[in-house]
């Protein structure tokens, strides 16, 4: 895949090795992202971070990781804000914002608005998540962070044990991910879900096509000797009405109890957050916070480091990053705390 000038819209663009090669970017952004040194490879460019639904990690990390490159961010945040509320077509907001900005990161909530968008912008565009559809630079990241927390324990991503908890059928995250999972081998999955929240058929079937063993269970002593436990939440923004979510709400609690019992000492927690703490769900416990297990916090500063990397490969400057780089002025051991 030849990144430069590229829109990255959906993980079906990505082959194994276009998946490794962002991978290894993102390892070289570390020293930054961690503000150990800086770089102003970016220096004079502009990110449009246009957020029409509501974000806090993805379109701040988006924007930390445009400033880290040295480049300027100008945000648009909420439908209303913006000139879609008048009647404006995607087409035509593409066309405008896009003479302002080198790239785009776009979140819509209707699926197929992003691709939409990209189609009327005359820069690269990013999709940062488009309704119940796709969440591509989310999955770069979940994968990162499993490849990263196997290597750990001395383990791969081919031949692992995955086990997806809770609101399958809507969650964009584990769809994205199921997609590349599809690029590795004999990787064992256990869907654990309500029926009615069940991961769709056809990604069930693009799993079992692509070599590995799915198991869809109702409980979570199904997936007893997983490596990696990935919770989410139930996505109440999908469903016709606030009622038909709480009927789902709390169904999969993980805490150290449950942990000890269905898990094994090592298994590593993943949540692409936010997560719902509220009393009634409660999907991962407080009392993980200090489980060195849990890899949710991990997991959030990986995205940073992907979206570096997707932004230095889409603006063809992953090969000049050193050359611009400096040592810091200002430093706190914060940053890699």
């Amino acid at each position: 895949m030849n990144f430069t000038g590229a829109n990255i819209l959906s993980v079906d663009q990505f082959n194994r090795d276009a998946i490794e090669h962002i991978f290894r970017i993102a390892d070289l952004m570390e020293p930054y992202a961690h503000r150990r040194k800086r770089t102003r490879v970016l220096d004079g460019a502009i990110l449009g971070n246009l957020f029409f639904e509501p974000s806090t990690r993805t379109r701040v990390s988006f924007g930390t990781a445009f400033n880290l490159l040295g480049g300027e961010v100008r945000e648009t945040t909420g439908m209303e804000s913006s000139a879609l509320a008048k009647g404006e077509s995607l087409y035509d907001t593409a066309r405008v914002l896009s003479s302002y900005s080198d790239v785009i990161a776009m979140r819509h909530p209707k699926s197929g608005a992003v691709a939409e968008f990209a189609e009327g912008s005359r820069v690269p565009v990013i999709n940062g998540g488009d309704g119940a559809n796709e969440h591509p630079t989310q999955a770069l990241l979940d994968l990162y962070t499993i490849e990263k927390e196997l290597a750990h324990h001395g383990n791969r991503i081919d031949g692992m044990h995955l086990c997806m908890v809770g609101d399958l059928k809507y969650g964009r995250t584990v769809h994205s991910l199921s997609k590349l999972l599809c690029m590795y081998q004999q990787v064992r999955i256990t869907l654990v879900s309500p029926p009615e929240l069940a991961m769709p058929s056809s990604i069930v079937d693009m799993l079992v096509n692509a070599g590995h063993q799915v198991n869809q269970v109702t409980e979570l002593s199904g997936s007893m000797d997983a490596d990696i436990v990935y919770q989410t939440r139930i996505q109440q923004e999908r469903f016709t009405t606030l009622d038909e979510a709480e009927q789902y709400r709390g169904r999969f609690r993980l805490n150290s109890e449950i942990f000890t019992k269905h898990y094994k000492p090592n298994t590593v927690i993943m949540h692409p957050l936010p997560r719902d703490s509220r009393a009634e769900a409660n999907e991962l416990d407080n009392d993980l916070n200090q489980n060195p297990n849990l890899a949710i916090f991990r997991q959030a500063d990986n995205g940073v480091l992907i979206r570096m990397a997707l932004f230095a490969a889409t603006l063809g400057v992953e090969h000049l990053v050193s050359r611009y780089d400096t040592d810091v002025i200002w430093y706190s051991d914060k940053a890699n705390s």
